[in-house]
């Protein structure tokens, strides 16, 4: 298969998928406002955790709401992303959270171990490869019986292009069924799943199906 179809190297496919999200960063929140789904799954994950948790927030964009949320909480929040303009905006909104220009594919065991780990949508800029082996990681830096929360787009699709807020990027999906297999394959047990439609703001974006997978580090 021809490398540069899919994305080309993951150096040249990372840096682009950081380029595009630098572009749309000041964007983002105003387009995409409606995140209850994402707020919920916090939610689930927050009533679950002691005082002073560590929480690991995997592309954590602007830090809103899911960075505000947890420290909010009480919690010591760890914010990595790729794109040095969200993190920018990061550094205004949740200035209190440990921040780093971070690929969740480099995550290991310097950051120490996690009570909780949460991915919105994040994962959706790797390739299906990598994904698993990110989940992989992740179960590593949790504590045992640590949390994750996982959310990603309905979409059966690896790699593909297209377009968010008028900017090309490569995004990456399951239908819900192979997701929760996935997830549970990684060494995880789901706790809850919600489905949710979600109509962005803007009439450009397209209509789609978000899947939240709250869960539970299993212990080999």
């Amino acid at each position: 298969m021809d490398r540069m179809a899919t994305g080309g190297s993951r150096a040249a496919h990372r840096a682009a998928q950081a380029e595009a999200f630098d572009r749309i960063g000041e964007r983002y929140d105003e387009a995409f406002p409606y995140k209850g789904g994402q707020i919920a799954s916090a939610e689930w994950i927050l009533r679950k955790l002691r005082p002073g948790a560590r929480v690991l927030d995997v592309g954590c964009g602007t830090g809103l709401p899911t960075a505000r949320q947890f420290l909010d909480a009480g919690c010591k929040v760890t914010g990595i992303d790729i794109s040095p303009v969200m993190l920018a905006l990061a550094e205004k909104n949740v200035p209190e959270a440990d921040l780093r220009r971070l690929d969740v594919v480099d995550l290991d065991a310097t950051l120490g171990r996690f009570d909780a780990i949460v991915a919105y949508f994040s994962l959706s800029m790797l390739r299906r490869d990598e994904i698993m082996v990110t989940l992989l990681t992740l179960h590593e830096l949790l504590l045992p019986g640590g949390l994750l929360a996982l959310g990603m787009v309905e979409i059966d699709v690896d790699n593909a292009p297209v377009h968010i807020l008028g900017t090309p990027i490569r995004m990456t999906g399951y239908a819900r069924c192979a997701l929760r297999a996935v997830v549970q394959e990684a060494g995880f047990s789901v706790r809850e799943q919600m489905d949710l439609a979600y109509v962005p703001a803007s009439e450009r974006e397209p209509l789609e199906m978000q899947l939240f997978l709250n869960c539970r580090r299993n212990t080999f």
